[in-house]
This record gives structure tokens, C-alpha cells and sequence, in this order.
């Protein structure tokens, strides 16, 4: 009986608006969020496989019925204490009958829900999985098909005709491969139970049907299977790997100093499916992770083949954009093989755990060895490392404590420890310290820090977000940090600070808006100021328009730079035909390229776009997505970029000839 008044009393809430539909409301929500991750992130191919296994969880929503707290953290805009209260409402009310049921769970504010919304579905009733047998997973399998296109349409100079002679001189001028891009992804899904899938790609200028090579320059194949018994996880092929807080490995989206106000902790711990057409952040080999009570025991070896310019058995760096277009880049293909194992033993309980993790890797007996310059002098030198750290976890209902500490071979540490405060479901606050020292080596190391490797920094973090009442939301941070030693281009030690300010206002489904300022000082020498300010319009329920305006002010000792874009996209979705339109306008006038703006641009199915602009000029696109049946979809797009404060746009290779740049996207999707 209480259930029943609940919802009753949640639909006469809700009623005070008109009726809409769950997915036109926050369809984009999530990739709103993706946006404010971009702004801080150098890492694209990290955000392309986040923003790719978001896109797949949306187009594979959760039963909330069903759905495991293990599950909900895969979604990095849900707090523990969210998903806690979200599990324990289910415990206490039984299933639900109703989305909107969200607005019940304690903890859960409107800007949540909406982020959630597109995850999520409820369930007509509570159904047992299948069995894991041979006859189910041909029966009952999952099966979905990814072609993509990508093109210039203007020609690039690496595409041009040159003669032999110029060639023989000058073998980099010209690709050796086509001017389109392509790739192929297959995945099978069998209930929760077994994931498998290949990826195949083709950058632009590497060869496919000309030149040495035929068919894909990169392939990736991998099996996963889950929830067997003991076997908690067993993957072939290839992988991501995250353990502790990320000191140590960690193949996942580092955390951005936006999305450490609400959620700081890492979560992703062991083993997860590599579907990306990322060529870096995996491994290729095997992981296994055995359960027994509150312990798990993993291990996994990797053999992969790298990039590196080696002469004499030994080379400076790892060459890591994946492209193999010019002879150069194949004189480096594949020349290095890396050879990494490891583990980590986890006790674990839901108010506390424990980790240890150890990791070794070599270079199959070539050496790593960058030139020797001042600021690099404690870069990693050599044919092999250890990395081993031990995590931990504590958390009551007010509040977390965690962190972990790590050591290299040569005996350096680095540790990060986070205290974080909910005393109250609308207010947290967290307090991150972290310590690398100057010494410290992890070649997979990926935690929170402004360097983009876990090395040379001292910094404490402070951020709080406040939820004063149901339509308003605060976020704030601060991070002051320190290099103790040289970096590159500064000869001396450095310290800096970065500051964030954001208001978000979403009085209901039909507007949101947010006004967001950000600070970034750097010595007392050199500041940078971006302000942004969006709103989003439901006119309808077919009918979006989401309006942008950024400026930036960058400013040292000597001068002042600036710039500023105005934006405006419109998105129409009518209910009743499988059909999609999103256009996308914006206008950029920066002085140089330290003042470039990034602007988020709906792109085809499974692909995030988020540009950078600098200059002075116009951007305009036109995206569809077209379900012709339930089980055949056809995403494409077409942008043009026009500039008109130069004649030439891009570089080198890249360079193109004329004032105006034009691409086209366009992606199938078989379902069966």
C-alpha cells in the first residue's frame, strides 16, 4: 500500500508538466556531459572508447528491475551513493512499475535522472536469464554489423602527383594509401554472460587496396565471458585492464576535474572487452579473474607488437597516433614487442576493500631510451619495469576515504588519497591529494593529474557540489598543484592553479541551462579565463535547439589573446517515424591557436566529435540518423568548415588548398 501512495504521488508531481516522451527528453543529456569531459581531456582516443561504450549502453538500455549495482557503475555520472539508494529502493518498494519511480530514490536530483533516463527502462516483469548452453547461444544470441565511411572531399596535398624523381628525394611528401577512412566493427551478445566482437579499421592515407599492404591496417578480436561459477571474468584477445586508483594501469577515461566533484573514485576494477578502433590503450592476450566469497584473484599476460623508430636495438618513445601512411610511419610499424603480466588480489566489501596489484613488462629485448635533456633526466630509461601498489577503500553513509600507494623499480613512490563528504543527499565535498615523485615510472599509469603522465607533481584538489534545491545545482573546484622539477619548455620548477565555477538550472524537462567559468594560472605569468554559457529548448516532443556562446581571454606578461563562438544546433526526432535531423551552425573568432574553442557537434551513430577551432570562420552540419527497420540503420553526415582569415588550411600532408574544408560521415547498422 505504501508503494502505490508513492507513485501516486509522484505521477500527480510529475502531471504539473506536460506528458513527454523518456527518450526525447534526455537522449543527449549524457553526451552534454561527455562535452565537459572533453574540455579538460588531451586524451581523444580515451573519450572515443568512453563515449562509444556509452552510445552502446544507450542503444542496449538496463531493466531497472534487473540491473546490478555492478552494472550501474559503468555509468560515470552515478555517485555509490546513488546507486546505493537506487538498489535499496528496489530492496525495500519491490519492482518497479514506472520510470518515473526515479524521482522517488533519495539522492537521485533531476539533472540525474535526466542523465540516466536514456541507461534505463522498466521491465514488464522480472524474466530468468538463459542458461549458458551451445544450443542458447546460437538461438538466443545477439548479433550487430558497423560499416563506416569517412572523406574529405577536398584534396590534400599528400594525395598529390608528384614524379618519381621528387619521391625518391622527398618519400614523405606522399601517401602511400586512399583519402577515405573506414572501419568494420561485429559484435556478439549473449544475455550478460558472453560478449564477443571484431574490429577492423582503415586510417585516411594508409593504403587498402594500393601500395604493399591490402585490406585493414588494424584488427582487433576479443571474447569475454562473465558470472561462471568461480569464474567471475575470462577475456581472449584483446582487453582493457584498470586496477586501484590508476598509479599502477588503468585503461579508463581519467577522471576530469569536473567529474571528481560528484563521482572521484575509480570503479572499473579488473578486466573489460577492448571494442574500440582506439590503437593504443589494450592489451592483446588473456585476463581471468576468479571469485570465492568477498576475494578475487586476477592475472593477465599481453603480447603486442608497437611503434618505435629503433636503431641499434634501442629507441627514444613509443610512436602512438596508429597511423601508417607515409614511409616513415612504416619504417616504425611493428618494430618493438612488449611483453607485460601482472595481477591483483582484492578483498572487498561493500563499506571497505583492499588491493594489491604488481605489474611487469619488457620491450622484448630492445631499450628504451629518449635523448637526454635536462628536463626528461628521470624519464624511464631501460629494457624492463616492476610497478606494484596496494589500494584501499573505507565509506560509511557520510562520507569515503581512498587511495593508493605505488612503487617503481626504482624504488620512487606515488600515492593519491581522497576524502570525500556527503553528510547530505543535495551536498558533497572532496578533498584529493596526490604525490608523484619526480622519480616515479609507470608506463601504464593513468590517474588524476595535470601532467599527462603519473610524474613530477604535488597537488591537492578541492571540490564541492550543492543541490540547494530541486532545479539548481552548484558545482565548484580548485586544484593547486606543483612540478618539482623541470618540464619541457619551462627550466625551472613550476607550480600552478586551475579553478572552476559552474550553475546549472533545469527547472524542467522542457529548458536547461548552465553558466560555467574556468581559470587556469601558471606562475603568476601566463592566465587563461573561459567563460560558457548553453541552454537547451524542448519545444516539443519532436522538436530540440541548444544555443552556445564561449569566450576565452589567455594573457601572460607581455600581451593579451582572445576569442569567442556562438553556436546553434537544431535537432527534430518526430515521434512516429523512425527518423532523425540535427543541424549544427557556429560562428569562431580567436586571435591564434592558444585561444582555439571546442565546440561538441552531433556526429553518426557510435562516434563522438568534438573540434577545435581557432582563427576566424563559419562551421556548419547537417547529421541524419534513419531507422529503416528495427533491425537496418543508417547514420550519415555532412560538414563544411569556411575560413576567412587564410588560403590554406592545415600542414604539411594535411595541407589543404582554398578557404573551405568539407567532410562526410556516414555509418550501417545491421541488427540480427
Amino acid at each position: 500500500m505504501k508503494k502505490q501512495l508513492i507513485i501516486l504521488l509522484i505521477t500527480v508531481f510529475i502531471s504539473r508538466y506536460n506528458t513527454y516522451s523518456q527518450e526525447s527528453v534526455s537522449v543527449d543529456k549524457w553526451k552534454e556531459y561527455i562535452e565537459e569531459l572533453a574540455e579538460e581531456s588531451a586524451n581523444e582516443n580515451q573519450l572515443e572508447a568512453l563515449y562509444t561504450e556509452l552510445s552502446y549502453l544507450s542503444e542496449h538500455p538496463m531493466d531497472l528491475n534487473q540491473v546490478t549495482a555492478e552494472e550501474l557503475s559503468r555509468l560515470p555520472f552515478l555517485t555509490d551513493r546513488q546507486i546505493e539508494q537506487l538498489i535499496a529502493y528496489r530492496k525495500k518498494y519491490g519492482e518497479m512499475v514506472s520510470i518515473y519511480e526515479l524521482k522517488g530514490v533519495n539522492g537521485l536530483d533531476y539533472q540525474t535522472i535526466q542523465l540516466l533516463l536514456p541507461f534505463v527502462y522498466v521491465g514488464e516483469k522480472t524474466v530468468n536469464k538463459r542458461p549458458f548452453t551451445v544450443k542458447n547461444l546460437l538461438k538466443y544470441g545477439n548479433n550487430e554489423l558497423q560499416i563506416r565511411y569517412d572523406r574529405c572531399l577536398q584534396q590534400k596535398k599528400g594525395y598529390g602527383l608528384y614524379p618519381d624523381s621528387v619521391l625518391t628525394r622527398y618519400p614523405n611528401r606522399k601517401y602511400w594509401g586512399e583519402p577515405f577512412y573506414t572501419s568494420l566493427r561485429y559484435a556478439y551478445e549473449f544475455e550478460d554472460y558472453l560478449q564477443a566482437g571484431l574490429v577492423a579499421e582503415k586510417d585516411a592515407g594508409e593504403p587498402f587496396w594500393t601500395g604493399k599492404h591490402k585490406g585493414y591496417d588494424y584488427y582487433s578480436f576479443h571474447a569475454l565471458i562473465k558470472e561462471q561459477g568461480l569464474l567471475k571474468t575470462l577475456v581472449l584477445g584483446d582487453y582493457k585492464v584498470s586496477f586501484g586508483q590508476g598509479l599502477v594501469i588503468s585503461n579508463d577515461f581519467s577522471p576530469s576535474r569536473s567529474a571528481l566533484v560528484a563521482q572521484a573514485e575509480r570503479r572499473n576494477n579488473g578486466f573489460r572487452r577492448h571494442f574500440s578502433t582506439n590503437e593504443q590503450d589494450f592489451f592483446r592476450g588473456t585476463g581471468l579473474t576468479l571469485t570465492w566469497k568477498d576475494w578475487d584473484a586476477s592475472f593477465f599476460y599481453s603480447y603486442r607488437k608497437l611503434d618505435a623508430a629503433v636503431e641499434n636495438d634501442t629507441f627514444p618513445t613509443i610512436k602512438t597516433d596508429g597511423l601508417h601512411r607515409l614511409q616513415r610511419d612504416w619504417e616504425k610499424r611493428h618494430t618493438v614487442t612488449m611483453h607485460t603480466f601482472g595481477g591483483n588480489v582484492r578483498w572487498a566489501h561493500p563499506n571497505y576493500h583492499l588491493g594489491i596489484t604488481a605489474v611487469h613488462y619488457t620491450f622484448g629485448g630492445k631499450t628504451m631510451y629518449p635523448q637526454e635533456q635536462l628536463y626528461n633526466h628521470f624519464a624511464f630509461r631501460g629494457e624492463k619495469n616492476v610497478n606494484m601498489s596496494v589500494d584501499y577503500m573505507w565509506k560509511n553513509r557520510w562520507g569515503k576515504l581512498y587511495g593508493e600507494t605505488a612503487l617503481s623499480s626504482n624504488k620512487a613512490i606515488a600515492t593519491l588519497n581522497a576524502l570525500q563528504l556527503t553528510p547530505a543527499s543535495y551536498f558533497s565535498l572532496l578533498v584529493l591529494h596526490r604525490y608523484y615523485d619526480r622519480r616515479y615510472q609507470a608506463f601504464f599509469g593513468n590517474a588524476f593529474a595535470q601532467n599527462s603522465t603519473v610524474q613530477n607533481e604535488h597537488g591537492i584538489y578541492l571540490g564541492c557540489q550543492w543541490t540547494p534545491f530541486g532545479h539548481w545545482k552548484l558545482s565548484w573546484y580548485a586544484d593547486f598543484y606543483r612540478f618539482p622539477w623541470l618540464k619541457y619548455q619551462i627550466d625551472f620548477p613550476s607550480t600552478g592553479k586551475e579553478y572552476m565555477f559552474q550553475l546549472d538550472y533545469t527547472p524542467n524537462q522542457h529548458f536547461s541551462s548552465y553558466l560555467r567559468y574556468k581559470g587556469k594560472e601558471k606562475d603568476e605569468e601566463s592566465r587563461q579565463h573561459r567563460f560558457r554559457w548553453q541552454a537547451t529548448y524542448l519545444l516539443d516532443d519532436s522538436w530540440k535547439l541548444r544555443t552556445s556562446a564561449d569566450g576565452i581571454v589567455s594573457a601572460n606578461t607581455e600581451e593579451s589573446d582572445k576569442g569567442y563562438m556562438i553556436s546553434q544546433s537544431v535537432g527534430w526526432k518526430p515521434i512516429k517515424h523512425p527518423l532523425q535531423l540535427d543541424t549544427y551552425i557556429a560562428w569562431f573568432s580567436t586571435d591564434n591557436y592558444a585561444t582555439r574553442i571546442s565546440s561538441y557537434e552531433k556526429n553518426i551513430l557510435y562516434a563522438f566529435y568534438m573540434p577545435s577551432f581557432y582563427g576566424k570562420g563559419l562551421r556548419a552540419a547537417v547529421s541524419f540518423r534513419w531507422d529503416l527497420k528495427r533491425w537496418f540503420t543508417v547514420s550519415a553526415k555532412f560538414a563544411h568548415t569556411w575560413y576567412t582569415d587564410r588560403d590554406r588550411i592545415g600542414t604539411d600532408t594535411e595541407e589543404i588548398e582554398g578557404q573551405g574544408k568539407t567532410d562526410l560521415n556516414v555509418l550501417l547498422r545491421w541488427k540480427f
